[in-house]
């Protein structure tokens, strides 16, 4: 059964708390669907769950935990038989020029935005192979695609992410299964407020790049242009979508990102072509 002619999927949603989880758990319980709503502490998500008359199941999910996963894992098949979509939302920001980076920060941060996510795509495919049916779904970032100043490391946990989906994609796609990056640019979400770790080592020599461009995050937290609730609505259509897209960059800013990094890469392509096909030549 394709997810367009399911008349309720199963969505389970990571990271509901606060931000693009909460609004995107909140759409698909507007919509009819069934969801698990995944939060570290359950209780911030009860109103989400009470306004989905039996159609949604809160659970507890430190996605850095593998006995938080099996147990969420449980409690959604109890509840629901199976998952049709697996939303990868959870994760935190960490900021730091690439010499400034706390070891132990940054180890954490890919526990939670790159093992965390892999360990549930890893439970949820096991279902999904069986139904020849299924749609992953990874928050990753703009960020995930350009590095950017001050937080290269956090870039680097998204980097990571989308070259896991990428093949994870070619190698589900025979099986029925759907991969989808989604990579926001600034939304007024908590990932630049409370979510926000900085680094507590920062050099003077970084302060006008990286430095800069930390504290102009911060003062731009709850200003960013993008919407939360217009970007669940844009997934969800992308996820009915009859050909869903593999990279999905929500917002004007990041699109202009993008478009620069292809535009960068492109010249250097193009500079570099001549030398890079002489070193295809075989030894003689």
């Amino acid at each position: 059964m394709s997810l367009s002619s399911n008349e309720s999927p199963v969505w389970f949603i990571t990271g509901c708390s606060t931000g693009f989880g909460r609004e995107l758990a909140a759409a698909v319980i507007e919509r009819g669907w069934r969801a698990v709503v995944a939060a570290r502490n359950p209780d911030s998500v009860t109103d989400l769950v009470e306004r989905a008359d039996g159609r949604a199941i809160a659970v507890r999910l430190d996605v850095t935990r593998p006995d938080e996963i099996a147990a969420a894992m449980s409690d959604a098949r109890e509840a629901f038989g199976h998952v049709d979509v697996l939303v990868n939302n959870a994760g935190f920001g960490y900021l730091a020029a690439v010499e400034e980076g706390e070891d132990d920060e940054v180890r954490a941060m890919f526990e939670a935005n790159f093992f965390g996510a892999a360990a549930m795509i890893r439970a949820v495919l096991p279902g999904m192979r069986e139904r020849r049916s299924g749609h992953i779904v990874n928050i990753t970032s703009v960020g995930g695609l350009v590095g950017n100043p001050g937080s290269g490391y956090y870039a680097a946990t998204k980097f990571a992410l989308e070259g896991l989906g990428e093949a994870l994609a070619r190698e589900t796609e025979a099986l029925g299964i759907k991969v989808t990056a989604v990579e926001p640019g600034p939304f007024r979400t908590d990932w630049a407020g409370r979510s926000l770790k900085q680094t507590q080592q920062a050099i003077d020599d970084y302060a006008e790049v990286a430095g800069r461009r930390r504290a102009g995050i911060a003062e731009k937290s709850g200003k960013q242009p993008g919407d939360p609730a217009r970007a669940a609505q844009v997934i969800i259509e992308a996820v009915l979508a009859p050909q869903p897209p593999a990279h999905l960059v929500l917002g004007n800013a990041g699109m202009d990102l993008v478009r620069g990094k292809l535009a960068r890469l492109n010249t250097d392509l193009d500079a570099w072509q001549e030398r890079s096909a002489w070193s295809d030549n075989p030894i003689e």
